[in-house]
């Protein structure tokens, strides 16, 4: 039975034979690989994967969906919306004797992200990166180009600081919209996330709202904003606030926090 795309779910099922077969070989999966994929749709992507892996997880939330891939005896699936997955708490399943020695023991991510929740869904993640290998994922190309931007350009921003500070990413592959089907009005493209083994130490929640706050007016320089807003915490550090946001370099929203976190 044909299963029918659901807009309210985002549904954009991958059908290029070649640009799965270039998915699957950035990923390069191993042998007894811990792997969980995020919308698993119509398998396009899970098949080629569990034929590596011997054994993959896989989290959707269409009922219909969820019910098929329950048919594959090599597919352990979580019936769920994703932003409720606590990911940190998923049980690695089992893996065949024969194994590859170093297959990875952290949980390896991957998946074609609906494009109307991509952003929360990168942001859940952030809470169990600690427990991540790395991630691919196929989003919008708008959204990865602000993931991996540069200070001083007109896709850095909030989604650029807070992913860069804790991920080393690139964009590895473009995939226009003829490859799904039925194809977005948008390109995609797949990137890799690879979590940052010595982060700073900083608390998430004041970076995250330093970051907002500077960002509010982006096209104007900080002084009116998080100016405002350090002189409110009686801030006695110093911060260059005659800069734009979009100015600002990563390691730079880091120090403050540290620094705001240290005087408190």
């Amino acid at each position: 039975m044909k299963h029918i795309p659901r807009k309210r779910f985002g549904q954009h099922f991958l059908a290029d034979r070649g640009i799965i077969d270039a998915i699957v070989d950035a990923i390069n999966p191993q042998p007894g690989d811990w792997m969980l994929e995020i919308g698993p749709g119509l398998a396009a992507l899970t098949q080629p994967l569990v034929e590596r892996l011997g054994h993959l997880t896989v989290v959707e939330l269409d009922r219909d969906l969820a019910q098929r891939l329950r048919q594959h005896p090599q597919l352990t699936v979580i019936e769920s919306d994703v932003l409720k997955v606590d990911f940190a708490q998923i049980v690695p399943a089992p893996v065949a004797t024969d194994s590859i020695a170093n297959a990875s023991k952290k949980l390896r991510v991957v998946g074609n992200l609906p494009y109307n929740i991509s952003t929360p869904i990168l942001f859940h993640l952030l809470d169990a990166v600690a427990v991540v290998e790395d991630q691919h994922f196929m989003l919008q190309k708008e959204v990865i180009d602000r993931m991996v931007a540069r200070p001083s350009t007109a896709a850095y921003g909030r989604l650029s600081v807070m992913l860069q500070w804790r991920y080393a990413m690139e964009n590895v592959l473009f995939v226009p919209p003829e490859s799904f089907d039925p194809p977005p009005r948008v390109d995609s493209a797949v990137v890799r996330m690879l979590p940052r083994p010595d982060p700073a130490a900083v608390d998430v929640d004041l970076l995250s709202e330093i970051v907002q706050v500077a960002f509010s007016q982006r096209r104007k320089i900080m002084r009116h904003t998080l100016g405002k807003w350090l002189t409110d915490k009686s801030f006695a550090g110093t911060f260059d606030v005659q800069r734009r946001a979009e100015e600002v370099p990563v390691d730079d929203y880091i120090a403050l926090a540290l620094a705001v976190t240290a005087q408190t």
